[in-house]
């Protein structure tokens, strides 16, 4: 068996059979593809719909997430381990072809002071392979955020670093709750595009630090210098200049 993983639920799992040239294909669908629980809300549920024409089985796991790449930008930031602070019901379970199954998510202990962040993992479980025959399972990969009593915001500074002749743009959260980020876009003094490498995960966890790879400026950056960034974040829209400092 061959696994491939993904950030995000929004498309569907597809599970392919292939064998002596003919492929069949079941699929997945997991709704909604983000969990937020509000303040004193304990419980929510993701629904996992099966497409295909066939029964298939899954697997339900949650992890705590963190993320942390401050001294190593070229690391993935996510950081999962496995938890009892969020409970999965049912952690196992088949669906018939065309039907629905409900999985209930239980928070055992209220976030405090700033938001939680938790993954769960669904996995799609093939059956036993017939001779000749390649399946292939996908994981998906939901985001779940716990808010405390109090209010929470996020709060994102930005900067440009040069670590050992190579250029990132960083990003620190010092706020309470987490920040997604898309359509990031650097433009230079002269007019230029700075390209920046895209990832594969938007979000910004709250006390987390993340990093896009400059991959082409036109020219180096040098220290001092200022760039015009533009994202589309959830809270608002990142329209500012970001400073290029010399790194640690």
């Amino acid at each position: 068996m061959k696994l491939k993983y993904f950030h995000a639920a929004s498309i569907a799992a597809l599970l392919f059979l292939v064998t002596a040239g003919v492929a069949k294909a079941q699929s997945l669908v997991v709704l909604p593809v983000s969990v937020t629980m509000a303040a004193g809300q304990n419980a929510a549920v993701l629904t996992v719909i099966n497409k295909g024409d066939s029964e298939t089985s899954f697997q339900v796991r949650a992890f705590a997430w963190k993320q942390t790449n401050e001294g190593n930008p070229t690391a993935s930031p996510d950081q999962l381990a496995a938890t009892d602070e969020l409970l999965v019901s049912p952690p196992l379970g088949t669906i018939a072809a065309g039907a629905t199954q409900i999985v209930r998510l239980v928070l055992r202990r209220p976030a405090q002071e700033r938001e939680a962040s938790y993954r769960i993992f669904l996995d799609q479980i093939p059956p036993p392979a017939a001779p000749g025959t390649l399946r292939i399972a996908i994981r998906m990969s939901i985001p779940v955020f716990a808010r405390p009593a109090v209010r929470v915001a996020s709060h994102v500074q930005w900067r440009i670093e040069d670590r050992g002749g190579q250029d990132y743009l960083m990003a620190f959260n010092d706020g309470s709750r987490h920040e997604a980020v898309r359509g990031i876009a650097l433009a230079t003094a002269s007019g230029g595009q700075a390209q920046v490498q895209a990832n594969a995960s938007p979000y910004i966890l709250p006390g987390a630090t993340r990093s896009w790879r400059i991959t082409a400026s036109g020219a180096p950056l040098a220290p001092g210098a200022t760039l015009h960034l533009t994202a589309q974040g959830d809270s608002a829209k990142v329209d500012q200049q970001v400073s290029v400092s010399a790194g640690p």
